[in-house]
């Protein structure tokens, strides 16, 4: 869940306030040749695929801007093209999208690195690829980095540097400390998506985004199981010294790598998947857009994630767009509000999670039978005394035991999900017993929060809360509000409509 969902859809709704962003790397042409399959080849046994159109789309950091561009961002971009067709048009296609490239420089003896795939139907047949990737002269390189250090400097200055590396000989060694060094020097983060076997060229970045199997070839070691993968992933960020790591993991998610515990998980959202071509591009950006506006790295991570899930449904390396990236975040929010129902295990690790980043918990119970403006405004109060509501939730059958066989008019489901709907409610816990003290006494709460209806002696569970230094708030009820009086209003409105007219 989101640590602060209302500043994430703020943000985004303004486009991240245009913060500049600099992406430096292998630049890419992707070309897609759309066709159909009908019938395999007489000459060989493959698929005959007719042609039906062309089109092509900035890949690698190429694409990486066109995501940040398409969310509001100002991205620049250095690298370099061959002097050909491609190039020419790859320029071209950076520009419409809203991408600056002052900084790419054409190189007379190298092609443009071109990849064509055939796609038949909705499935990729082919790719072809178009690239020269011996070592470029040191001149070369050192006109790359002479454009990335203009534009680091240059007004405004970059908030975030992305290098992305697509292993196509761009970023050296040599090049990516030159670039790392000279940003963490203007305190400018670096967020590297990484390529091969040899890490160390990306000591001191901010963070790292490798998928698992890239994790794997850099440790090294086998695949298998995630927790040893994640656990050497650890080893390795504090060997080349990053601040962390946010391995992507497919139909797992995300996993945050900061030393601080176990990693943070983060699980996957895409319904289907049609191609992961481009994921991780929408990833990289969309996490130096959150952090360039301040997210937490969870808040940031959240967000790249679902960005990930939006573009794995696409065919074709397509980035994101800020209205489907807004879209996801509204569905988000309404499996996150579920969410907030839970068992006493997924409660427990939530409540830890919470108290280890120092945050205080405050518990309160109720039927919450026919919500209205009084709870509401309850709810509200309780939350203020901490920074996490917890709220015990009396079960049906716990309901008739208090107020008789008539109530709840609502059932626990529906009542439990329209208090998660609320923002002030942070996690609901359904209960059958006649009182929440086994609650209380599983959860230990800071606060245990209660109706001025009561006496702090009547509160049940008080007693416990303060023997592990907690204590007791009791919060002023609204005056005229309450189910009892919805409920009489209601009976006193259908006796009078069922009275007969007497003229």
């Amino acid at each position: 869940m989101f640590q602060d969902r209302a500043t994430v859809q703020q943000t985004l709704n303004a486009g991240f306030h245009g913060q500049s962003v600099l992406v430096a790397g292998d630049l890419i042409l992707d070309r897609y040749i759309w066709g159909e399959v009908s019938r395999i080849s007489p000459e060989a046994p493959v698929p005959v695929v007719k042609i039906l159109r062309e089109t092509s789309r900035c890949g690698g950091a190429a694409h990486v801007a066109v995501n940040l561009a398409n969310l509001g961002l100002t991205p620049r971009i250095c690298g370099w093209v061959g002097e050909d067709a491609d190039g020419a048009l790859l320029k071209t296609l950076l520009q419409q999208a809203g991408v600056t490239t002052e900084a790419i420089h054409a190189l007379p003896n190298r092609p443009t690195i071109a990849k064509t795939r055939v796609i038949g139907g909705r499935q990729q047949m082919l790719r072809l690829d178009l690239e020269q990737t011996d070592p470029v002269s040191e001149e070369v390189w050192t006109t790359f980095v002479s454009h990335v250090m203009e534009q680091l400097l240059k007004e405004p200055r970059p908030k975030a540097v992305i290098l992305s590396d697509y292993g196509k000989g761009t970023l050296a060694e040599p090049v990516c400390q030159a670039i790392i060094q000279a940003a963490r020097s203007i305190e400018v983060p670096v967020l590297v998506d990484p390529k091969g076997m040899h890490y160390d060229k990306y000591r001191g970045a901010t963070t790292l985004t490798p998928n698992r199997r890239e994790l794997a070839e850099a440790i090294p070691m086998a695949i298998g199981e995630l927790e040893p993968l994640l656990a050497a992933g650890e080893t390795l960020r504090q060997r080349i010294e990053a601040d962390f790591l946010a391995v992507t993991l497919s139909e797992l998610g995300i996993a945050l790598l900061e030393g601080k515990g176990p990693p943070v998980r983060i699980p996957a959202t895409a319904r289907e998947v049609f191609d992961v071509s481009g994921a991780g591009d929408a990833v990289i950006a969309v996490l130096a857009a959150g952090l360039t506006a301040g997210f937490s790295r969870l808040d940031a991570l959240h967000l790249a994630n679902l960005a990930a899930g939006v573009v794995v449904g696409k065919v074709g390396t397509s980035p994101i767009h800020r209205d489907e990236l807004l879209a996801a975040l509204s569905s988000h929010a309404a499996l996150a509000q579920a969410d907030k129902i839970c068992t006493p295990e997924i409660a427990l690790s939530r409540v830890e999670a919470w108290r280890q980043k120092g945050e205080r918990i405050v518990f309160t119970n109720g039927c919450f039978d026919l919500l209205h403006a009084g709870h509401v405004t309850y709810l509200e109060k309780a939350r203020n005394l901490g920074n996490r509501l917890i709220v015990g939730l009396n079960t049906d059958r716990s309901v008739q035991t208090i107020k008789g066989p008539s109530r709840p008019v609502i059932d626990q489901e529906d009542r439990a999900r329209v208090l998660a709907a609320l923002a002030s409610v942070d996690l609901i816990m359904l209960f059958d017993e006649p009182t929440p003290l086994e609650l209380i006494h599983l959860l230990r709460p800071d606060v245990i929060a209660k109706g001025a209806d009561y006496t702090e002696e009547q509160v049940v569970g008080g007693d416990a809360v303060k023997s592990w230094g907690g204590r007791v708030a009791l919060i002023p009820l609204e005056p005229g509000r309450s189910s009892s009086t919805i409920l009489h209003h209601i009976q006193s409105t259908q006796e009078s409509e069922l009275k007969p007219c007497i003229s």
